[in-house]
């Protein structure tokens, strides 16, 4: 019975992969990244208050699918972005996936933006090991809103941020494990580059990613 739930949960997570990799190119994850943020923009009321995205040190931006029965799996892609002394980084490539237990049923797509509020959080994403959110670095769900503007202070070393669509209910242990594409990477950049010096600006942005870091220049 125990293998055939773990056969179940591999097979939920393969496809929760294959769902995330719709985006083949990686100027797609860019592009998308550029569109979630101004989704989350639109209304002020729901938005991402000014103040934390002017205090934040990074974002990571991704497009996530999580479905299953008793067994989830998730997975995702998207990328990580990082302010330097001369304006904001290029992107690197990052991707996610993970497993949970638990009473649940569904299927959702979710887009999901967390603020790095510290040197540390850009550093965890620089690793060529993966990181585990809610392990080894805390995240917290962010203030939202103008409202939360006046309140705004340093409270977790990151902010989560999501929308969703679909259908997905019950409770679930899962991790979410992100690691660096490296080869994604390479592509984009045309070279391999290694994503510290990516996220420290020593690596030239693309003009692909003129647009994000055009955005992201208004704070």
């Amino acid at each position: 019975m125990k293998r055939k739930i773990f056969s179940i949960g591999a097979v939920v997570f393969a496809a929760c992969l294959l769902a995330g990799s719709a985006h083949a190119n990686y100027q797609d994850d860019v592009d998308q990244a550029v569109s979630i943020i101004e989704s989350f923009q639109k209304i002020p009321e729901k938005a991402i208050p000014t103040a934390v995205l002017r205090n934040a040190r990074g974002l990571a931006i991704l497009t996530v699918t999580k479905a299953g029965f008793i067994v989830s799996g998730r997975g995702g892609k998207g990328i990580v972005i990082a302010r330097t002394g001369k304006g904001w980084s290029g992107p690197s490539a990052i991707g996610t996936g993970g497993m949970g237990f638990g009473f649940q049923a569904g299927a959702q797509v979710s887009e999901i933006v967390i603020i790095l509020n510290t040197p540390a959080a850009v550093e965890a994403f620089t690793k060529d090991g993966d990181v585990t959110l809610g392990g080894n670095l805390s995240v917290t769900a962010g203030p939202i809103g103008r409202d939360a503007e006046a309140r705004v202070g340093l409270q977790s070393v990151m902010y989560s941020y999501s929308r969703s669509s679909g259908v997905f209910g019950g409770l679930s242990v899962e991790g979410t494990v992100v690691a660096t594409r490296k080869e994604d990477n390479a592509a984009y950049y045309g070279k391999p580059v290694q994503a510290n010096d990516i996220l420290a600006g020593k690596v030239p942005a693309p003009a692909g990613a003129s647009k994000l870091r055009q955005i992201l220049s208004k704070w």
